[in-house]
Formats: C-alpha cells, structure tokens, sequence
C-alpha cells in the first residue's frame, strides 16, 4: 500500500478550488520540470506469500499479481530469496525492488512479500498473524511434516488473511474463529466440516494401526 504524501491544504478563506480539487493541474512552464504525480495509496499490499522447507522447496505459495506470471519464475524467486534470507538473524530482507519480510520454525521458512515501498510493519503483521494462526491449527507443531498433512487447513487460513493481495484479518484469533467455528443452519458450532474431516481420518488411522 502506497504511502500517500500530504494533499495541499488552501489557506483559510480560499475554497476548493484553491487545494486543486476538481481542477487540472497548471502545465509545466518551458524549462520546469513537471511537478510529480500523487500517487493513490492501495488495498493491494501483499505480492506474494510462500512457505518453504529448510531445503528451500515450495510448500506452500500464493501470488497476487503478475511479478512472476509463470512456475519457472516464481520458483526461481523463492530460490533466490531462500538462499538470501536462510542464514540471516533479521526479519526483513529487499530483493528484486520488493520488501520481503520472514520467519523461520524448524524446518519451515515463512514469507511475506510487498512492494519496495510497502509498509514493513504492515507486511509483519500478516506473517505474524500467519504464523500464529498456523501455529494453531498445527497444535503447536510448526513442522514440514504436520504441515503437509494439514495443508487443507493452512490454504483456508492464508485464504482469511489476505485474498487477491488485500489484507482482511491480522488478527490470529479472529482468523482461528472463522476457521475453526463456521457455524451453518445445519447446527455444526463448535466444530467446522474440517475438524470433523479431520477427526474421521485420525480415527480411521489409528483404526488401522490396531
């Protein structure tokens, strides 16, 4: 989301014309540079957002834009940014002319990517919320392998944080509640379609192992 500079102000007295409302802006004189265009700040804040195992291979990845319209480009991105960002201490990296922010658990490389100007704090926010949120519906196992088994649930909560690269929720137990408590005319309100899924499959498993 761009950061809009401050709109001209008119002095007291003067009315909208005088800020420039509705008006043209007056034509450069010969010789002057053009004065620079404002420009309009944007709900389109997240390029991208990946998960990566520790050998930097694609688990999970979704992109809102078209920076890297096609697979071969975007696995080179998450390459390229997973061999700059893999034995670093910091939380923020810029590559590409875009800021990357990230966070790591075991063998699980988390990212969230925006523009070069994007708000870093922002961009934080949803990985924060990413993270917890996950780390939730994984039961605190923040590993490749839960991941891989829960990936139905993890697609349903990157899809409550951010859709069509606009942020809806930062809120980690906001988006666990509309995850996990989607309660329909039919009466499920303690627990979702996927948790019942889910406890089908454990049951069938350990069923098995008998």
């Amino acid at each position: 989301m761009q950061r809009p500079e401050a709109w001209p102000r008119p002095h007291p007295g003067e009315g909208a014309a005088a800020a420039g409302i509705g008006a043209p802006a007056p034509p450069a004189r010969a010789g002057e540079p053009a004065e620079p265009r404002l420009q309009e700040p944007s709900l389109y804040t997240v390029k991208a957002v990946f998960i990566l195992d520790n050998d930097g291979h694609r688990l999970l990845a979704k992109y809102y834009d078209d920076t890297f319209p096609s697979m071969k480009e975007q696995m080179a991105f998450e390459k390229n940014v997973f061999n700059k960002t893999n034995r670093t201490d910091s939380e923020i990296a810029f590559f590409g002319g875009m800021t990357i922010v990230y966070k790591s658990s075991i063998d699980l490389f988390l990212y969230v990517v925006g523009s070069s100007q994007e708000n870093e704090l922002m961009l934080m926010s949803v990985l924060t919320c990413l993270y917890e949120s996950l780390n939730h519906v994984l039961r605190k196992n923040m590993e490749k392998r839960w991941l891989l088994e829960n990936m139905d649930g993890a697609f349903l909560v990157l899809d409550e944080i951010v859709d069509g690269g606009v942020i809806l929720e930062s809120d980690p137990q906001q988006v666990i509640q509309k995850v996990n408590f989607r309660a329909d005319d039919g009466g499920l309100t303690e627990q979702s379609v996927a948790q019942v899924l889910q406890s089908a499959k454990e049951q069938i498993k350990w069923s098995l192992l008998k």
